[in-house]
């Protein structure tokens, strides 16, 4: 019922699309971004038994972050001690 009225609403205001279609595509890139903050940030553990601290296991020259303004990664040396 609710599908049939926004579709009556879609083809009497057909202004209205873009809308429908800029909300609808923000709603899938940020569901895509929180799914790739789950899934490749360092800082989210899921496996507590084999690597339970990710985060450790990180080489100075790894690019974890999704952009990185003036940072060049692969020039990054180690700055602390092996734990």
């Amino acid at each position: 019922k609710m599908l049939a009225t926004v579709r009556k609403q879609l083809r009497s205001h057909p202004a209205l699309i873009p809308l429908f279609f800029f909300i609808g595509g923000g709603a899938a890139m940020s569901m895509m971004y929180l799914a790739r903050l789950g899934l490749r940030n360092p800082d989210v553990c899921w496996d507590r038994k084999n690597n339970p601290e990710p985060w450790n296991k990180m080489a100075p020259t790894d690019q974890y972050k999704f952009y990185a303004v003036n940072m060049d990664y692969s020039k990054l040396k180690k700055q602390g001690p092996d734990f």
